[in-house]
């Protein structure tokens, strides 16, 4: 978004459209080099993410939201006096300053590319003033399809997604007389078995139509609920594209196996899929305009004027000086400046017992250690981790605890530990309830515990599932509160680290719910004090 001052009559100190005003075009380059150290993690995080294939149509968007920018200000003439109403866009750019600050500390790059759209929107508000600037909302907004979700928020759409592609895929291929069977996000064709991955769920397509909707309905000359109907299309539209795609593969693979079907799916899955959803699209524009009673080709509805865009392009070199795009590049250079001199933070590192350490005989227990594979331990991304069975003296191998406990050094790097709550499904258990309780661990450092008590069901099989987020000398239920507490104690207290416990024990077919949270219970009072080896406080 480079051309955002207003250009007027000399008189007003300000240039005409004609003339070239170097001295404000470098001023307005300086303040975006200035940007550049506050930013700069921000920008590296969207390298990084723009490398990933449900991302990688990011480096386009900035490209289309200029386009839009330049569209836009064709309908916003030169200022014809002086712009009184900078102030606004000052304030909105400093707030953009401090939260970027606040990312950094923090190390969260998410939060540093949200303060840089919310800076380029305060630049805009500076260079045009704030009743013309908000007329570029369209532009600026259209830039947030650029930035990756948060891994929070990713991970939980990534396997919901996984799972409703899962389900239509499958109705698709029952429709084509196919037997089939879904367990989690596993499609059984006897024979050979699907996996809807990560990469199955749909990402990759829906941020690109997400975008490419926007910018159609902006770009649409019709009815608001037209332009409403079209932007709510895009996310059923990428999972039902998605699962057709799903549905075709099962085809291939029950008809001709898995090679040929793996052939099809590297061709099909890109610019196929991508290319049907945007024709899709365009036949959903031209219903709803025969639905309306407009005749007109889609075309002549769509605003696709290009000419004048080389003389609005002109005038992002006759940008004026003025004392608010002075005060907004002094300040902006002045942060980053800042920023760099300050003193590097240290992070404090506990020390900490490696779980190989963990106790394999305790008050009873026994335990056997186990490994993931490599792909789940590499999905996992933690730094350190163990997982174990146990068994009670006494009672045999029929009611065994899983003890599964994982710690990072750091999670506020984009990092983000996954709540059983979405990776348990994807194991085809399905949750059956879920609730934060209360356990009380007499005699150890806990006393109370609160964690989450989650009932888990896979046909007439059912298992108890206690899990909760520790660390930093806090044992938290919920996740959200979870990182909250990290981004917190990371900006007050230079620490990062945070780890995750899960227990899970099957309920016996004439066992009690009551009977597994005991033995639960049990071992969660008899292992407790070893956690803080683990989990430093």
């Amino acid at each position: 978004m480079s051309s955002v001052t207003d250009i007027g009559p000399r008189a007003q100190g300000f240039q005409t459209a004609h003339a070239r005003n170097w001295r404000g075009f470098g001023l307005f380059l300086l303040c975006c080099a200035g940007a550049l150290p506050i930013f700069w993690s921000g920008l590296v995080h969207l390298g990084e993410a723009w490398s990933r294939p449900e991302y990688s149509h990011g480096p386009v968007i900035p490209v289309l939201s200029f386009y839009m920018f330049l569209r836009e200000l064709k309908m916003v003439p030169p200022a014809t006096g002086p712009v009184t109403d900078r102030g606004p866009g000052l304030i909105l750019a400093g707030a953009a300053l401090l939260l970027a600050i606040a990312g950094n500390l923090v190390d969260i790059p998410d939060i540093v590319t949200y303060a840089l759209i919310l800076w380029i929107g305060g630049l805009v508000l500076t260079g045009f003033g704030f009743a013309r600037g908000c007329l570029f909302w369209t532009s600026v907004l259209h830039l947030v399809f650029m930035l990756p979700l948060p891994n929070m928020i990713y991970w939980d759409v990534t396997i919901a997604l996984q799972f409703v592609s899962s389900e239509v895929g499958v109705w698709l291929l029952r429709m084509a007389q196919i037997p089939v069977y879904l367990d989690g996000n596993i499609i059984d064709l006897g024979v050979y078995k699907l996996l809807v991955a990560e990469a199955c769920s749909g990402l990759r397509y829906m941020f690109p139509i997400m975008s490419f909707t926007y910018v159609f309905a902006v770009l649409y000359r019709g009815p608001l609920w037209h332009k409403i109907v079209l932007l709510l299309s895009a996310v059923p539209l990428a999972i039902g594209m998605n699962s057709v795609r799903i549905g075709i593969i099962g085809i291939l693979v029950d008809r001709y196996g898995i090679a040929q079907a793996e052939g099809f799916l590297h061709v099909f899955e890109g610019w196929v899929i991508f290319l049907s959803c945007i024709a899709i699209l365009f036949l959903m524009a031209v219903g709803l305009q025969r639905l309306s009673g407009d005749r007109r080709p889609l075309g002549d509805a769509l605003e696709l004027d290009f000419t004048g865009l080389n003389r609005e392009l002109a005038r992002v070199l006759n940008i004026a000086p003025s004392a608010a795009l002075i005060a907004l590049t002094l300040l902006t250079a002045g942060v980053s400046a800042a920023w760099i001199l300050a003193p590097a933070r240290a992070m404090v590192v506990p020390d900490r017992a490696p779980f190989v350490e963990f106790p394999r005989e305790t008050q009873g227990w026994s335990g056997t250690r186990k490994a993931l594979d490599p792909a789940t331990e590499a999905a996992l991304g933690a730094d350190d981790y163990t997982t174990m069975e146990f068994v009670q003296a006494g009672t045999g191998a029929a009611a065994p605890v899983d003890f599964f406990a994982a710690y990072y050094h750091k999670e506020t790097d984009g990092g983000y530990i996954h709540s059983p709550a979405a990776c348990l499904p994807a194991g085809g258990w399905e949750v059956f309830r879920i609730e934060p309780v209360d356990i009380a661990l007499p005699g150890t450092q806990f006393g109370d515990i609160r964690l989450n008590r989650t009932i888990i069901q896979k046909g007439l099989s059912k298992q108890l599932v206690y899990f909760w987020f520790e660390g930093r000398g806090r044992s938290i239920a919920n996740d959200f509160e979870a990182k909250i507490q990290t981004v917190a104690d990371s900006l007050l207290r230079g620490r990062r680290d945070v780890g995750i416990v899960r227990l899970i024990t099957p309920i016996g077919e004439a066992e009690s719910e009551r009977a597994a949270d005991a033995r639960l219970t049990d071992f969660l009072t008899a292992h407790a004090d070893h956690l803080h080896q683990f989990f430093p406080k």
